[in-house]
């Protein structure tokens, strides 16, 4: 669409130019650094950072309705770096030239309403959004995109030459950092730590074929990230981890996508987000109080992270209803289906802590919460959606299971219209259904299947056949006898119905 078609007081604003005054903010010490370098902790206290943009009233000149129509409009423009999460640009990085940013397809992941047969078995209306469609299929790529455009915005500005990213993870970061890494090559490579044993095969083939270098160590997720952590602070390395403020930034378009799919009417509005590193829900509650901020949204929605039984030190902290009485305590994980998920010492923890208090004092009552769910609620979950024509996996099953013991306990009500985080293509975790399906789940995971949801192929075997017919120089009737008694045997198990003969 020809820009000069758009509405006279959107047309100066579709295009943005760079601008903002972008520092780190440390959350520990209150310090502020400048962002020519890439810092992931305070260089005075070790705490982590978040992005400020010290310019940001200038959002507030903009009323919000005329923000709703720059964002709706800009849709369709046919301009790369703006289709993806940088259709957002003054809020997601608003100094970053046009020409630097990255983007691959990620960004503006549908939200499918759930079957009606799901959403009564909820009891709750409710959305999945479908973060699997992303390139490489998690929502990690929001995050990404964003990171590797600071990356490529400081090699083109010589700051960075010859970057090495890297990063640990449960399988999702590290498929995400490789491709956007192998996307900049031959400045940028990258490298990957995994737990040994504790990723999928399908998850681990994509750094792999990518190109990364992949080490898998001893241990679970949190040891890896410890060695990455060391890795950032002696030598010259991009860490790739939400430890990585740029990251936040580029995840909390999630939010912002949410606020346009609901017309910006988010008053109504649950989010169920999984809660791993704790990075994902920081953005996504930044995002909100940004666009609330600017007056694009009116009411912030509610908030509700989800913690598996086995991974649960967020849930725990804030069990204890007293603030003052809050003690964070890592804890030790056992293994979830939830993979990206089993974190028990989430880096991201002081900015769950800081943000969550500022989202209640601006909402001006509760709405932040935190729910725990079990390993079977997961898988049972997962699979109930994905039979109702649903793409569930298993961290959208965690997120289902929230929104069902929310409902439960009352955090969610009737009123409510819940937006649940998939966060990954359930194929990547396809074999945890295999694992259930043939009820081989070791003993520590605590899931029993339900023979309701097991689903395990049916073998048709025809009296009198060995085997199927020889294609080549076959007996003609042999072979329809064949096709004839393998549909009577597929007829009766389905319980079908001869066609009534007209004469």
């Amino acid at each position: 669409m020809n820009i000069n078609e758009f509405p006279k007081e959107v047309r100066s604003r579709l295009v943005p130019a760079p601008g903002g005054d972008l520092v780190y903010n440390c959350l520990g010490c209150s310090a502020v650094h400048g962002i020519d370098s890439l810092l992931y902790t305070c260089p005075e206290c070790g705490s982590v950072l978040m992005i400020e943009d010290r310019d940001f009233d200038r959002h507030l000149e903009i009323p919000g309705p005329l923000w709703r129509k720059i964002f709706d409009f800009r849709k369709s423009l046919n301009i790369p770096a703006l289709k993806g999460v940088y259709l957002f640009h003054e809020f997601v990085g608003p100094d970053m030239p046009l020409e630097n940013i990255v983007w691959l397809g990620e960004g503006h992941t549908p939200a499918v309403e759930a079957s009606p047969e799901l959403q009564k078995k909820a009891g709750v209306r409710f959305f999945f959004k479908n973060e699997g469609q992303n390139p490489s299929a998690s929502f990690k790529d929001r995050g990404m995109a964003s990171a590797f455009s600071r990356i490529n915005h400081l090699i083109k500005n010589g700051v960075l030459s010859d970057v090495l990213a890297i990063c640990a993870s449960t399988g999702d970061t590290s498929a995400s950092a490789a491709l956007y890494a192998a996307y900049l090559k031959p400045h940028v490579t990258s490298a990957v730590l995994l737990p040994r044993g504790k990723v999928t095969s399908q998850q681990l083939s994509q750094p792999l074929g990518n190109g990364a270098v992949v080490f898998e160590i001893p241990g679970v997720f949190d040891d890896c990230m410890k060695v990455v952590e060391e890795l950032s602070e002696t030598c010259e390395v991009a860490l790739l981890n939400s430890k990585n403020a740029w990251r936040i930034l580029g995840q909390e378009s999630y939010s912002y996508e949410i606020a346009q799919d609901f017309s910006y009417d988010t008053g109504r509005l649950a989010v169920v987000v999984p809660i791993g590193n704790a990075g994902n829900i920081t953005a996504v509650m930044n995002g909100f109080l940004k666009f609330h901020r600017a007056g694009i949204i009116e009411t912030l929605p509610k908030i509700i992270g989800v913690q598996s039984s086995h991974a649960n030190p967020v849930f725990r902290y804030y069990s204890e209803e007293d603030p003052s009485r809050r003690r964070f305590s890592p804890v030790s994980v056992k293994p979830s289906v939830a993979q990206a998920a089993m974190i028990g010492n989430p880096v991201s923890m002081p900015r769950v802590i800081r943000l969550a208090e500022e989202y209640e004092k601006i909402a001006g009552q509760k709405k932040f919460f935190v729910v725990e769910v079990s390993e079977q609620q997961i898988m049972d979950w997962q699979l109930t959606a994905n039979r109702y024509g649903n793409i569930a996996c298993t961290h959208g099953g965690e997120s289902l299971a929230g929104l069902v013991n929310a409902k439960g306990q009352g955090i969610v009500t009737d009123e409510d219209v819940a937006v649940l985080d998939s966060t990954a293509h359930m194929l990547k975790f396809a074999g945890f259904q295999q694992m259930y399906f043939e009820n081989n789940f070791p003993q520590h995971y605590g899931i029993t299947p339900h023979s309701s949801l097991v689903n395990v192929p049916q073998a048709v075997q025809p009296p009198g056949f060995c085997e199927q017919p020889e294609t080549d120089s076959r007996d003609e009737e042999e072979f329809g006898t064949f096709v004839k008694e393998t549909a009577k045997i597929i007829a009766g198990r389905l319980g079908l119905k001869k066609k009534k003969v007209i004469p």
